[in-house]
């Protein structure tokens, strides 16, 4: 971003919400139902599950919507950019209708939720839209519109919209939602809580034992026996079923500044050229919408990350009147996991469990896919009816036909960084060549280490062998964090683990000078 500006390098959601303080488990614990992390997935599971009548714990690592939750765009659609096309492709057109109605289940059950428990969310009605700039893309756009009409959708092919530039044509569809998330989700955890639910935070759990009973255990050395178990970590961090060869994560980039209200958007525009590019706004002061613009996907751990930021940035103030001259900004990072059928996987964690679920492989949707795993997961286990759509998202079920490319691919991609960045030198030669504030693999004493130096020019040095299957991790320079890029997990420069599916902290190695 440019330098004439003040930025804030935190998400909006964060900054503009209190922090939380619920307690970590300090003694052994006991409940019907176990709830491992408290993202939107987590909470929303928790909350239908209490209001059934359980006795629901959650765990989280960290603290509760802070971790990807709290990094979202926060749009809560059941327009997926081009998804009923490729659903319909794929899977025929009677489960892209499951997937629609779904979704849009989703959408409203939150609008519900907000007015029934009386919860301020910053709660806004407004269409939703999948549009092309490029006129050779408009058929692609029609088609688009015309399958989620079939899928069930309120929607329609247009050619005008209110962006400040010509489209070639665009998919809406109405009545859809945009929200604070933290705010959403802050109040539902209070009305967990004095519904008789137990939140505790700084909690990570390390390990699950899955039997007739669920036995898990956390990094303070915490014991929790449940009957049953839901992994709601993102990425999941126990995985019997294999889907981490199903699993592909990958980030986005998060830039917003407040213009005047006349200048900002008031629907949801996501377009899939130009490296994606997403837009919206939201509630900020009097006379002043907060303008979203996200962008930029790759791979975590693919470097060039503050090129990405400047890339997103300079488009913003090209193309949005009031981005340019606005007195502040705020930029963060979002990540999601890619399933190889385009599917979430929300159900049994594996063939082998009655007791064990799990709910992940978002696709980028994540706010609506996380209110509808909470829906569909409290089905499972507190019964009294389960969803047309609980097949449809059944992490057991087998990939078809269609999926062996993008498998492979998931599986090429993995393996390369596996085994390919064994094979290449170091990215620099020595400690000294890392910048101060940055950071850099280096071979020491014959073996890989991930080396941050400070402003000041101390080293920090830890093993680069990402701890959850080894990969070597990489240097992202815009968060100064160390990433995983075969499944995603963040380390922070002193190791300790940001986000899963790694659950132990990246090893401590002597600074050379030091003994080491």
């Amino acid at each position: 971003m440019a330098a004439e500006r003040p930025t804030t390098d935190e998400s909006y959601w964060m900054v503009t919400t209190p922090g939380t303080g619920y307690p970590p488990a300090g003694t052994d614990v006991t409940a019907e139902v176990a709830v491992i992390g408290g993202g939107i997935a987590g909470l929303c599971t928790a909350w239908e599950l209490v209001r059934a009548g359980l006795d629901v714990v959650i765990l989280e690592a960290d603290r509760i919507a802070a971790g990807v939750t709290g990094y979202t765009t926060a749009k809560l659609t059941s327009l997926h950019g081009l998804a009923y096309t490729r659903l319909e492709a794929k899977h025929g057109a009677d489960n892209a209708g499951l997937y629609a109605l779904s979704q849009q289940d989703a959408v409203e059950r939150t609008a519900a939720l907000c007015a029934q428990l009386g919860i301020d969310a910053d709660l806004e009605r407004a269409p939703a839209y999948t549009y092309a700039e490029d006129s050779k893309r408009a058929g692609e756009i029609r088609d688009e519109a015309e399958a989620a009409r079939r899928a069930g959708l309120d929607a329609s092919f247009v050619t005008e919209t209110e962006l400040p530039f010509p489209v070639s044509g665009a998919v809406r569809v109405e009545s859809q939602l945009q929200f604070h998330p933290r705010k959403f989700l802050l109040a539902l955890a209070e009305k967990f809580v004095a519904a008789g639910g137990r939140i505790h935070e700084r909690s990570r759990v390390t390990a699950l034992h899955d039997g007739s009973r669920c036995r898990l255990s956390t990094e303070g050395g915490v014991t929790v026996q449940a009957r049953d178990a839901v992994i709601a970590t993102h990425y999941p961090v126990f995985d019997r079923t294999l889907l981490i060869t199903r699993l592909k994560p990958r980030r986005e980039l998060v830039i917003a500044a407040p213009v005047p209200s006349d200048a900002a958007p008031t629907g949801m525009y996501m377009s899939p050229e130009d490296r994606v590019r997403s837009v919206r706004s939201a509630p900020y002061d009097e006379g002043r919408r907060l303008l979203i613009v996200t962008g930029e996907s790759f791979e975590p751990g693919a470097g060039g990350v503050r090129q990405r930021f400047a890339r997103l940035d300079s488009w913003a103030r090209e193309r949005m009147p009031g981005f340019a001259e606005a007195d502040h900004a705020y930029r963060w990072a979002a990540q999601d996991n890619d399933s190889s059928d385009h599917l979430p996987y929300v159900g049994h964690a594996h063939p082998g469990t009655q007791h064990v679920y799990v709910a992940t492989g978002f696709g980028g949707w994540g706010m609506s896919n996380g209110v509808m795993a909470g829906r569909l997961l409290a089905a499972h286990i507190a019964g009294g009816g389960r969803p047309a759509w609980t097949d449809l998202y059944d992490p057991r079920r087998l990939p078809r036909v269609s999926e062996t490319a993008e498998l492979v691919k998931f599986q090429a991609s993995a393996a390369r960084h596996f085994v390919g960045d064994r094979l290449h030198t170091s990215h620099v030669d020595s400690v000294n060549d890392i910048p101060p504030g940055s950071g850099a693999v280096v071979r020491l004493e014959g073996r890989r280490c991930a080396v941050y130096r400070d402003e000041s020019g101390h080293a920090s040095v830890l093993s680069a062998r990402c701890t959850h299957l080894g990969c070597l991790v990489q240097f992202n320079d815009a968060e100064r964090v160390w990433e995983c890029p075969c499944h995603g997990s963040r380390f922070a420069t002193d190791g300790s683990v940001l986000h899963g599916p790694a659950t132990r902290p990246l090893e401590s190695r002597e600074a050379p000078g030091t003994g080491g």
